[in-house]
């Protein structure tokens, strides 16, 4: 499990992966011949090995469509490859997991070639939020996965959890926090907004916008390290050095089976639920394949396996699932979760890019 664990770090702040060596899986040579094939982007480390190990062959077994998988670099990194690569009329993948800002930043450019939910006949399962729309309703992209991230502790520091974010302006916790350290993936704007505001709603003026940042900015002196490099905090946590703090659940149910004093609660206000998108480029020639992939991906039987193999939680509705109450628990909540502000960060990413800086991290 420890090799797992540290693989999974790099989930989300994914190591730019060389796309030249994502090879094919290895296929029958009748396949690659009908040229049945699709290149597929996925969050690199851990996640990729998961999907490499769990999900494409299977899907490859079911459908006769081999799959070449691209480890994705990190942030925003991808989607410019993608867009720079579509203006020359070419795909480094045709389908990538995309985040939901940059699902938003492509649709500025109609980067996603409009999907077909007729063809995708386990849409019908997915939950509404996890449907990406254009502006005038076309579907830009289908919900692949989400995750959470959640109030962590340690539990040899913290006997009792947590209950709510409140306890992250908690006095008691003066310099014992490990926050990540972007305003847009933090989202930390939202939780004070939830916490302290009775909802995001707050977050709708630039007004509203710099009193959550007031009170976001008193959690200052509890602060130990804001976090870009996710080992480091958790390696921290786990020794009881910065003993609370925001981070990701299914990595912190890993380091928990593995022995180590961690435990991760979704606090009463609720996880800060994220997501990915699979969406297909324009430039791609494999329209066909990338719906038979997509539809595949949202069965409920896929997205419990991917639940219990990959740890991510589910875009489909709990009641399609055959996932056991301890199953969800260990990747999701019934709490209902904050969502990310993702307008935001697409319409005022500079400006709350500045007032982060000033306000809470200079």
């Amino acid at each position: 499990m420890k090799n797992i664990l540290n693989a999974s770090v790099s989930r989300r702040s994914v190591l730019a992966g060389s796309l030249a060596g994502a090879g094919m899986l290895a296929m029958p040579s009748i396949l690659r011949a009908q040229d049945k094939s699709l290149k597929v982007g996925v969050y690199g480390g851990y996640f990729k090995d998961s999907f490499d190990k769990n999900i494409f062959p299977e899907f490859t077994k079911a459908s006769g469509i081999a799959v070449g998988s691209v480890a994705e670099p990190t942030g925003e990194a991808w989607l410019v490859q993608l867009e720079q690569a579509a203006k020359a009329g070419q795909a480094p993948a045709d389908v990538s997991m995309m985040s939901q800002v940059s699902m938003l930043k492509g649709q500025s450019t109609e980067l996603w070639a409009p999907l077909d939910t007729a063809k995708i006949k386990n849409a019908s399962g997915l939950i509404d939020a996890f449907v990406n729309k254009y502006p005038d309703g076309r579907v830009a992209g289908i919900g692949a996965v989400a995750w959470y991230i959640t109030l962590v502790t340690n539990t040899d520091v913290y006997k009792e959890a947590p209950t709510s974010w409140a306890a992250l302006w908690d006095p008691a916790n003066e310099d014992k926090l490990g926050l990540l350290a972007l305003v847009s993936n933090s989202f930390l704007l939202e939780v004070t907004a939830k916490t302290h505001f009775g909802g995001t709603e707050v977050l709708d003026t630039e007004e509203g916008i710099l009193k959550v940042f007031d009170k976001l900015a008193e959690v200052k002196p509890n602060v130990r390290l804001w976090y870009r490099d996710e080992a480091q905090f958790e390696q921290a946590l786990k020794s009881g050095e910065i003993p609370m703090g925001q981070y990701y659940h299914d990595v912190t149910g890993l380091a928990a089976a593995d022995g180590h004093p961690v435990r991760s609660t979704f606090p009463k206000e609720g996880g800060i639920m994220d997501s990915g998108c699979w969406a297909l480029s324009r430039a791609s020639t494999k329209t066909e394949e990338a719906h038979v992939f997509i539809d595949y991906m949202s069965q409920p039987s896929i997205q419990a396996t991917l639940s219990r193999k990959v740890g991510t939680a589910p875009t489909v509705k709990r009641e399609l699932l055959d996932l056991t109450a301890e199953e969800f628990a260990a990747v999701s909540s019934d709490i209902a979760p904050i969502i990310p502000r993702y307008d935001l960060y697409q319409t005022k990413s500079d400006w709350l890019n500045q007032k982060w800086t000033e306000l809470i991290v200079g």
